[in-house]
């Protein structure tokens, strides 16, 4: 059967009733399926689901109205338009029948014109029941979906938008808002659209789509209260309808996909930082450990026992620091992150200075008193970042401070302030 074409369960116990009905509906395209009686009609319908039903009335065992009432009583059937093609022309049988759920009445002998008609009309009037009832199904799952979905024109005007895309582009959620701004005007406000290239010639949106295919992000750049928001852009053509005169009404239009990839995009990220940090950390001690360990290999026969002892110095110091390192980067890898807005270890004011002072003391650094001491020492406001991520961070600077100071004995100072309500500064200094 062609899934294209309105199907018509076409019910009746005399052969000849169903042949003439056969005969008359074939050529209007339709598809045509058959049931002999009641029991049969309702498997039939349940495997169908047909557009239309053309019931007999007349039928042993369980009869028209019986049909129809069953039917009327299945979630799944009890919308299926129902004509019933009957001989009985009184109004107690039409009573009857209206009762037990048909939607019209075909008198036998039918005229073929009239049968046509009727036919044509419920169904397409089903056909276009079933669409409606499917938008709004897809309407519901679009407004409860967690990405922003719009319909846009070719210049950029939105027809369009659900819920979580009016919260993307900073809309009013009233949806009978009239929106005056094209998608183009409402992303630049507040977006930086990354790559550029691809989203070169930011004019109209079949500019934009006719370049070459490539992830589009929409990016947020970051603020003293919020990190950088990345949204993953997807765009579709979907053509209009075409009408009578085989035109559309003004081209294409464009479903357009705006979805939060945040978490991975910093995923990527910190993976990328940590890679790079991995390689510094490890590749800096190696370089001293390789030259100490060739020249004695090369030259230990023609080495005093000072230089040997020196160049064996040099090596194990190297194996050391590559020791701290990799305990560093594990100890980086166990950390919960440097960004946990919902951890209960957030790191508290209160607790710079005391981390910094351990660290000093575990490395043999000199530490100076803090000027503001005693109004850190009671801030209890936490940092949307965890204690332990903290402690790794300045270790790492106060370890790099003592790496590079030309005696590895430096002073450190730090310094703490409030840039703002919502930002605060942590300096340290050392006289390397």
């Amino acid at each position: 059967m062609t899934k294209n074409n309105s199907t018509i369960l076409i019910v009746d116990d005399e052969p000849v009733g169903r042949d003439a009905l056969e005969m008359l509906l074939t050529a209007q395209g339709y598809n045509l399926a058959f049931a002999g009686n009641g029991i049969e009609t309702l498997s039939k319908a349940a495997e169908l689901t047909p557009d239309l039903i053309l019931l007999d009335v007349m039928m042993p065992d369980m009869d028209g109205y019986e049909v129809c009432r069953r039917l009327r009583s299945d979630p799944l059937l009890a919308e299926v338009p129902i004509i019933m093609v009957t001989a009985l022309d009184d109004r107690d049988s039409r009573l009857t029948g209206i009762e037990a759920g048909a939607d019209d009445f075909v008198s036998k002998p039918f005229n073929r014109t009239e049968l046509r008609t009727r036919v044509k009309t419920v169904t397409r009037l089903n056909r276009f029941r079933r669409l409606l009832a499917e938008r709004k199904k897809f309407e519901w799952v679009v407004e409860q979906a967690d990405d922003g979905y719009l319909i846009i024109n070719n210049k950029g005007e939105i027809s369009y938008l659900n819920q979580q895309a009016r919260l993307y582009l900073n809309l009013s959620p009233d949806q009978s808002e009239i929106i005056t701004k094209t998608f183009q005007e409402l992303v630049q406000e507040q977006y930086r659209c990354e790559p550029q290239k691809a989203w070169a010639n930011l004019y109209t949106i079949r500019q934009i789509a006719s370049q070459e295919p490539s992830a589009r992000y929409l990016v947020r750049p970051e603020t003293a209260i919020a990190g950088t928001f990345w949204l993953h852009v997807d765009m579709l053509r979907v053509d209009q309808p075409i009408s009578a005169n085989g035109k559309t009404a003004g081209g294409s239009d464009w479903l357009i996909r705006l979805r939060d990839v945040t978490e991975q995009m910093v995923l990527q990220r910190t993976k990328w930082e940590f890679q790079s940090m991995v390689a510094h950390k490890l590749r800096t001690p190696l370089i001293p450990m390789l030259n100490s360990l060739e020249l004695l290999t090369l030259r230990a026969p023609h080495l005093s026992n000072e230089e040997t002892v020196e160049f064996a110095h040099i090596a194990l110091t190297g194996v050391k620091q590559l020791r701290n390192e990799v305990d560093d980067v594990l100890q980086y890898m166990d950390a919960t992150g440097l960004s946990k807005p919902n951890s209960t270890d957030r790191f508290v004011l209160s607790q710079l200075y005391p981390i910094v002072n351990a660290i000093c003391t575990d490395l043999e650094i000199n530490l100076l008193p803090m000027h503001n001491f005693e109004e850190l020492i009671h801030n209890t406001s936490a940092l949307f970042i965890s204690k332990q991520a903290m402690e790794l961070i300045l270790r790492e600077i106060i370890e790099n401070a003592k790496k590079f100071h030309p005696r590895r004995a430096p002073v450190v100072a730090i310094y703490a302030s409030y840039l703002s309500p919502h930002q605060f500064s942590v300096q340290i200094a050392d006289n390397g």
